[in-house]
């Protein structure tokens, strides 16, 4: 088949970073003998800034790249933004569904297309180019939009954009979902077609071993996203107050300088910016936990740093519910503490300090199995194959 995949926001290894979701999708397909484009944005959601493409080959005279992988790489433009939550972002997504049909419109049509959810307006250009040519189309749920705003805007101005979910879903050929929440969501709105679950995907590398005399005390990693989703000033509060433990965050975000500026001067809170894949990997195998502190309201079900967390062989102070809470449960892979409660979550500091932490380290690494991206994206290659190769 002629495979498409379709999503913006993943960091890609040709910027210097990780294989992330859609890149191991891609390799996924290629090797089980699909040919497969990645159409994605030059634009960085989680720089906020142009991407700057430091390991890839020469383009094509059509301006696509041809990975070392054996699938291309199709950048369209799209217009900056700052800010996750903003009208220039809305901008931005139109702007680059309309640059996307246009380009995808003068190229033979695929077999079939993934496209992830969000963002709404590039996935409904997907849906409407699929419909128009009667081609199957798959929706790739990693994100509750616009479910995830409702926190941080009146319901009513949503409107619009549970119109287009709505359509987004029940037109799909087949939906794929991160989380169980996410297949919830998509039966909720009325969605018929075939429904299934492949949690973030990661290689599980070899940890690095950790230094010889590792520091007193507990050392924590953050990484990922510095915005209104994530209770990090909960966080940084309580690591201000307990002199025996280290906080190393990375990332980038909107509310980044105010993290910072509630961080002062304490030597035992570092900001390591946006971190390649091997400075990603030392900064973990110096930590001794991982932090996921969402609030409940972010309507997410299993997020990326999980599994980062995890194939690093670190337990996890965790925030959320649902899902996550019995994945980690589980496995005896971390704590939940409550958001919102420097006390709740020095307690649970408290408690992983005295915890059996070789268990506890036992138990991230039974939770990496459950996202070991060998097993999930064959996985959700065969599951696409069944319900859509062959729906043309």
């Amino acid at each position: 088949m002629v495979v498409w995949i379709v999503n913006p926001f993943d960091n890609l290894p040709l910027e210097g970073y990780r294989p992330q979701r859609y890149w191991l999708m891609a390799r996924a397909f290629v090797r089980a003998g699909h040919t497969v484009t990645v159409w994605t944005s030059d634009f960085s959601h989680a720089l906020k800034a142009k991407r700057i493409l430091r390991n890839a080959p020469p383009p094509e005279p059509d301006g696509t790249i041809r990975t070392e992988e054996g699938f291309r790489v199709v950048l369209i433009g799209a217009p900056p933004y700052r800010r996750n939550i903003s009208l220039t972002r809305v901008r931005s997504h139109r702007i680059l569904a309309k640059r996307w049909l246009a380009r995808a419109a003068s190229e033979p049509p695929p077999d079939v297309t993934i496209a992830s959810s969000p963002p709404l307006s590039l996935c409904a250009a997907v849906r409407r180019f699929c419909a128009d040519r009667r081609l199957p189309f798959v929706i790739d749920v990693m994100d509750a939009w616009p479910e995830n705003f409702e926190r941080v805007v009146p319901r009513w101005i949503l409107t619009p954009l549970r119109r287009a979910a709505r359509a987004n879903y029940r037109g799909a050929t087949a939906i794929t979902v991160v989380a169980e929440r996410y297949a919830e969501l998509v039966k909720a709105y009325g969605a018929t077609a075939p429904v299934g679950l492949f949690h973030h995907g990661i290689e599980r590398d070899e940890p690095l071993p950790r230094a010889a005399e590792p520091p007193s005390g507990l050392t924590l990693a953050y990484v990922g996203n510095m915005g209104k989703s994530y209770d990090l000033e909960t966080v940084i509060e309580a690591v201000k107050s307990m002199a025996d433990v280290r906080l190393e965050l990375a990332g980038a975000g909107p509310d980044e300088a105010r993290l910072r500026e509630r961080a002062g001067t304490c030597e035992r809170i570092r900001f390591r910016g946006q971190l390649d894949g091997e400075a990603l990997r030392a900064m973990l195998a110096a930590c001794d936990a991982g932090v996921v502190p969402m609030f409940a309201d972010a309507c997410v079900g299993i997020p990326y740093k999980l599994a980062d967390y995890a194939a690093a062989g670190l337990p996890v102070l965790n925030t959320l519910q649902g899902e996550a809470e019995k994945l980690i449960a589980a496995c005896g892979a971390g704590i939940t503490y409550r958001t919102g409660s420097p006390e709740a979550f020095r307690a649970a500091v408290e408690q992983l300090k005295r915890a059996d932490r070789a268990r506890m380290t036992d138990g991230a690494r039974k939770l990496a199995e459950r996202f070991d991206a060998q097993t999930i994206y064959p996985a959700f290659v065969s599951f696409v194959e069944a319900n859509a190769g062959k729906r043309r």
